[in-house]
């Protein structure tokens, strides 16, 4: 096992010298971009060295990605969970697989390195090592997608609000949405990523009720789900898209005021554990802790006598 280990360290590190004598720049080659084009600035040369960078460094991620074996459907259920964690990039499906071969790797090294593995079973700590660091990349984009799902849900409300007073401004809807992600763009910048995709696929030449479907299946929130019903519903049948949005907008901000409400409720609940094991005991021993010392010490000397 120290063996295989130590090899799959050395190959590491060797593509990484590679990588490295890939991506450099050959001084000669400077001094003779800064003579033709003296006027460039610093951060376009860090920019273009940090694309390719970027580029070989995804090529390199690539040797580490193919060593997982997985089917046509398994890479489309994690791209899509990418997408909903907001990782549209073309190569973050290579990272994210590369990661689940890398992360075994580092905690295995470190386990050694650290001397666990002496201290206990060493094909234990591996194997806990191997099974940890595979399922740590799963577990980790889980909580990115609810993390962003839940600041979706809780910004829907003022894109609803800023879309009502476009439209009733005269705004068509396609503007209103361009103009709700615009104004929305430095406070709620996650919903508003979300609702530009929706801006630049119809000014690509999709079709509404097609993009706004594509926004409820990228982020898979419930809320957003019946607000797409909704258009879809108002464009279909001809019905006042404003006065609609207004009416699901207020039954929205209603149900997360009873959902904040819910949780108040359930606070004398869920305080009755910390009341009964920690709070309780240390009340008894305050009150009672003294008198009984007093007792014991008058039993004490009762019975010397």
């Amino acid at each position: 096992m120290l063996i295989a280990i130590a090899a799959f360290v050395g190959v590491f590190l060797l593509l990484i010298l590679g990588a490295y004598l890939f991506t450099s720049k050959d001084s000669m080659a400077d001094r003779v971009t800064a003579v033709i084009s003296p006027n460039m600035q610093r951060g376009d040369k860090l920019k273009s060295r940090l694309a390719e960078t970027g580029v070989s460094f995804t090529v390199f991620l690539g040797f580490f990605e193919k060593l997982l074996p997985r089917s046509a459907g398994e890479v489309s259920v994690v791209q899509q969970r990418l997408i909903r964690a907001g990782f549209r990039e073309e190569g973050a499906i290579n990272y994210f697989y590369s990661s689940k071969v890398l992360v075994p790797l580092v905690l295995c090294i470190i386990a050694l390195v650290s001397g666990l593995a002496n201290a206990t079973s060493p094909i234990f700590v591996y194997i806990m090592c191997l099974a940890l660091g595979f399922l740590a990349p799963d577990f980790w984009l889980g909580r990115v997608i609810s993390a962003r799902q839940a600041k979706i849900r809780r910004a829907l409300p003022d894109v609803l609000d800023l879309l009502v007073i476009c439209i009733e401004a005269g705004l068509g809807l396609d503007q209103a949405t361009a103009r709700t992600v615009e104004e929305l763009k430095s406070a709620q910048p996650v919903i508003s990523d979300e609702i530009g995709v929706v801006v630049l696929e119809q000014r690509a030449g999709k079709p509404r009720a097609d993009a706004w479907r594509h926004l409820a299946e990228r982020t898979a929130v419930e809320s957003v789900q019946q607000v797409v019903a909704v258009l879809i519903q108002s464009e279909k049948f001809g019905t006042s898209i404003a006065k609609n949005l207004r009416v699901h907008s207020e039954v929205m901000r209603t149900k997360r005021r009873q959902a904040v409400e819910e949780q108040a409720a359930k606070t004398t609940v869920k305080l009755v554990f910390p009341l009964v094991f920690f709070i309780f005991p240390t009340i008894f021993i305050v009150t009672i802790g003294p008198a009984a010392i007093m007792m014991m010490e008058s039993f004490a000397k009762f019975l010397s006598k």
